[in-house]
C-alpha cells in the first residue's frame, strides 16, 4: 500500500512562487502515475496536473498551464509541483494521489487509488 504526504504549501502574495512536495512510502513509486488536484472552499476538486511514470509527459489544466510545472524523481519517490505566478484563484488545499491504471483521464479523481491528506495554500495580499 502506498502512503503519500505533501507538504510545501502555505501563505503567499499574488504573483509569488510556492513548490509542493509529494512523498511517498510503503511502495515504489515509479509503477504510479501521480496527479494533483486541488479543492476550494465550497469547490469540487479539479484537476491541476499529473505526470507520467517515468516523467515523459505531464499534463495541465489550462488554469494553471504555463504557471505551473510538474516533476518528479522516482529514486527519492517524490513528485513535485513548481507553483509560479500564483493568483488569489489558486487558493485551496491541494493533493496529490497516484492510479496504476489508465483507464480514464488523468483529471478523473476517482480513478486515482491514494491520496495524500493535502496541504493549503493561500494566496493573498
Amino acid at each position: 500500500q502506498l502512503q503519500l504526504v505533501e507538504s510545501g504549501g502555505g501563505l503567499v502574495q499574488p504573483g509569488g512562487s510556492l513548490t509542493l512536495i509529494c512523498i511517498a512510502s510503503g511502495n515504489t513509486l515509479e509503477y504510479h502515475e501521480i496527479g494533483w488536484f486541488r479543492q476550494a472552499a465550497g469547490k469540487e476538486r479539479e484537476g491541476v496536473s499529473c505526470i507520467s511514470r517515468r516523467g515523459r509527459v505531464s499534463l495541465y489544466a489550462d488554469s494553471v498551464k504555463g504557471r505551473f510545472t510538474i516533476s518528479r524523481d522516482n529514486a527519492k519517490n517524490t513528485v513535485y509541483l513548481q507553483m509560479d505566478s500564483l493568483k488569489p484563484e489558486d487558493t485551496a488545499v491541494y493533493y496529490c494521489a497516484s492510479r496504476v491504471r489508465y483507464d480514464s483521464s488523468w483529471y478523473v479523481a476517482a480513478s486515482y487509488d491514494y491520496w495524500g491528506q493535502g496541504t493549503q495554500v493561500t494566496v493573498s495580499s
